[in-house]
């Protein structure tokens, strides 16, 4: 990042106290994940591999309830429903927040654990207009189901595109159901209602050939900073809590992906592994996250408000 980034980047985290003290906060106890693609079989032998499962079963009662009949809002005449496809895991959707991306390069089979990177500085919590996009002192980036409108910003600011969208459920039904929202948007959350136990998140727990590791920052980064293998994620989009290693090149790896998945019609929710900067660097997204970040933050501040409100009735 040269010094003029920086410099924009410095003035969106430091916009408000508020982001500046979670940030010191967050430096200090960041958890960071190892995801080793050399040890991954896809749990060869099992129906459903055993993070997905484990993911499925830990998150079960934040999964989407939708109201139906689902109406359509304006200006949009479809809308984003998967109540009926719930059973998917070959894809990312709002119930079912990891999946295993299945390819083969020069007869290597190779399987690739896939979900939210949580990133270190997430373009989709710098560009949520409703300020619902929050990073925790572990640096899990989470999305507040209860106050989300699903505009699918995050979606598309992301550039794995990871957020998922459901229909029919949200605080827009209650707002504006013809006019404006569209649902709410759900990923993985890190587990981070494990973490504050000071268990680890459900997919490293079950998986059985110990391929996904996740620790302090520290001591990733010294396994890290040993590897001769390939990494991908320390530098994407600026950087991320995902950490990838694979005794083959991400460039064969994101050709073989994308060519998996050329003639899909609908490519949302299967991400690819190309090199990618973080869209914060473009002028025009970092003018509009400097616009937005009081916004979010005030927004943010009455969310808090109102959850405290009903805990005390």
């Amino acid at each position: 990042m040269n010094r003029r980034n920086f410099l924009k980047f410095t003035l969106i985290t430091s916009a408000t106290p508020l982001l500046a003290d979670q940030e010191i906060s967050r430096q200090n106890s960041q958890m960071m994940s190892i995801i080793d693609l050399d040890l991954c079989d896809g749990c060869e032998g099992f129906e459903v591999p055993k993070c997905i499962s484990a993911c499925k079963a830990h998150n079960k009662d934040k999964f989407p309830d939708p109201k139906k009949p689902i109406m359509n809002y304006w200006p949009q005449k479809k809308y984003e429903d998967y109540s009926d496809k719930k059973d998917i895991i070959d894809r990312l959707t709002p119930y079912n927040w990891t999946y295993v991306q299945k390819i083969e390069i020069n007869g290597k089979k190779i399987n690739i654990p896939r979900r939210c990177m949580h990133c270190d500085n997430p373009p989709c919590q710098k560009l949520c207009p409703f300020g619902v996009i929050s990073k925790d002192k572990y640096g899990a980036v989470d999305i507040d189901k209860d106050f989300c409108f699903g505009g699918a910003k995050c979606r598309d600011a992301c550039p794995w595109q990871i957020p998922q969208r459901q229909a029919g459920v949200g605080l827009y039904l209650n707002i504006a159901p013809k006019l404006a929202g569209g649902g709410v948007m759900y990923k993985c959350d890190m587990c981070k209602d494990l973490l504050n136990k000071g268990d680890k998140p459900a997919c490293q727990n079950q998986c059985p050939k110990k391929a996904i590791k996740f620790a302090p920052k520290n001591e990733i980064m010294s396994i890290v900073n040993k590897e001769n293998r390939h990494i991908y994620g320390l530098k994407e989009n600026g950087g991320t809590s995902t950490i990838y290693l694979s005794s083959v090149d991400f460039e064969s790896i994101n050709e073989a992906i994308t060519k998996k998945y050329e003639n899909l019609s609908n490519k949302i929710g299967r991400p690819h592994m190309a090199r990618v900067d973080s869209p914060l660097q473009k002028s025009e997204n970092l003018a509009m996250a400097v616009m937005i970040t009081p916004l979010a933050a005030i927004g943010a501040a009455t969310i808090s408000a109102i959850k405290w409100n009903k805990k005390d009735k």
